[in-house]
């Protein structure tokens, strides 16, 4: 997180001394010193002299509550603000899912204060959270592995009795066997590569390409779909639109959004690839005629295991879209989605052009 990121976050708009508090404080302050007047008979001259002498005393007591205002915003600062923002970017890091945040304890361990021991907590939560997702990552990948050796065994053995001859009953029993086998298949697929991501185990690796070239293979591979659905397919790209991304990552997020309209569509319906280029950014858009989605299944249709519509939850394991995230941070890019019960949804892509990544790059490198 850059230091500008840090004192001026956005949602903080409550700072030191509020304008009301100040008034206050002149004010109480203009009372309590002149007490000490009144204590001795001094309220009769003061009322004689009301003019000049009572816009003088204010303008003392503002100067002096302006001061003491100054020198106890710097105190606060010092002692708590700078420590508490410090752990504020932490806490943000750590939320995005980077648990390798230390935060330093300031004194020794024998003339430590709150904020200390605040900062020390602070970093044991961390080492026991980064304890947990290492777990939970390697037993995810552990079983994932173990899990693909029986299944490529199960599917061999389905292939092979597709090639005998079978009753019909038989027949669409070892089809929906080897139908379950693809899914698990591509159930394993998705969690290794989601938790290599997450695990930064898989360095992205970014080249120049036409990103149009891609989608247009992408979109070809759904033909035998939209054919057996009768699903009507449009697609509006330019000639070519370069990109600096890593093509093979890329390819996933195009296949779970393609993948998904063509599954949530009827027969009938009709699914759009869309792809132009704003000034700054290329978008790529997916929409579909198919159930939509409410609110509150937006909210959370990037969440891992997620799926709004359980209708089709045979036909999908809820990660596509949480891969598909993923790969597009590591892409500097942003996904949103747009949807309405009923009529459909689009989901909108967001790439850098390769100017501006560039661009960005060196300014990052030069602010180092």
């Amino acid at each position: 997180m850059r230091k500008n990121e840090l004192y001026f976050d956005a949602r903080i708009t409550r700072r030191y001394f509020s304008l009301p508090a100040f008034i206050f404080f002149v004010f109480f302050l203009a009372i309590v010193m002149a007490l000490p007047a009144g204590f001795y008979g001094g309220f009769n001259l003061i009322w004689e002299n009301s003019g000049p002498y009572v816009k003088w005393y204010f303008v003392y007591c503002i100067v002096v509550a302006l001061l003491i205002s100054v020198v106890l915003s710097l105190e606060k600062y010092l002692s708590f603000d700078r420590h508490i923002k410090t752990l504020s970017s932490a806490a943000k890091k750590v939320a995005e899912g980077d648990f390798s945040v230390y935060l330093p304890i300031r004194h020794a361990v024998n003339d430590m204060d709150y904020i200390d021991t605040l900062f020390m907590d602070f970093n044991t939560m961390v080492e026991e959270l980064g304890s947990i997702e290492t777990l939970k990552n390697d037993f995810a990948a552990n079983v994932s592995h173990e899990l693909k050796t029986p299944l490529a065994v199960i599917q061999n053995y389905g292939q092979l009795l597709q090639s005998t001859e079978l009753t019909a009953a038989q027949k669409e029993y070892v089809d929906s066997i080897i139908e379950s086998t693809h899914r698990l298949a591509s159930l394993i697929f998705n969690i290794l590569k989601l938790n290599k991501l997450e695990s930064q185990k898989i360095k992205p690796k970014p080249e120049t390409y036409d990103l149009c070239r891609q989608l247009g293979e992408c979109a070809i591979g759904f033909e035998s779909i939209w054919d057996n659905k009768e699903i009507e397919f449009e697609a509006e790209m330019e000639d070519t639109a370069l990109i600096e991304a890593d093509e093979e990552l890329m390819g996933l997020v195009w296949n779970n959004l393609l993948s998904n309209a063509f599954k949530f569509t009827e027969a009938g319906g009709l699914v759009t690839l869309r792809q132009y280029s704003e000034e700054e950014a290329i978008i790529v858009e997916v929409a579909d005629t198919g159930c939509g989605m409410s609110r509150e299944v937006m909210k959370h249709i990037f969440d891992k295991f997620y799926q709004g519509d359980t209708s089709h939850s045979m036909e999908g394991n809820g990660l596509g879209l949480a891969l598909a995230l993923r790969v597009l941070q590591l892409a500097d890019g942003t996904i949103t989605v747009d949807s309405t019960e009923g009529k459909g949804s689009t989901f909108k892509v967001r790439l850098p052009r390769k100017i501006e990544r560039k661009e960005r790059d060196e300014n990052n490198d030069n602010n180092k």
